[in-house]
């Protein structure tokens, strides 16, 4: 069954979040798929931090879609989403003097 989308108050928004979701899949190491830099890398990614996440990716590792991975490793990059968010809002009040 297909999820719902949701309605995004700031259109722009969903394309940041797309490319801040793959951002951060690299920086974990885990070896997703990426539609948009598909034909500009090889197809491989590092896989420094995914041992972390428990996964078992070899260096060089080709990609795979976000369904294969594990509810742990798309729970990570969700968490670090989050996280960013929290501290880009947090800075933001900040530096307008409201926090």
């Amino acid at each position: 069954m297909p999820g719902k989308r949701r309605n995004h108050i700031v259109p722009a928004s969903r394309s940041m979040l797309q490319e801040m979701k793959y951002e951060i899949a690299a920086e974990l190491g885990l070896p997703v798929h990426n539609p948009l830099y598909a034909s500009s890398t090889s197809g491989t990614t590092d896989t420094e931090f995914a041992g972390e996440l428990g996964a078992n990716y070899a260096a060089g590792t080709e990609t795979v879609e976000w369904r294969h991975l594990t509810s742990r490793e798309n729970g990570s990059v969700g968490g670090q989403i989050t996280k960013r968010l929290i501290q880009s809002a947090e800075g933001e009040l900040s530096r307008l003097g409201l926090m």
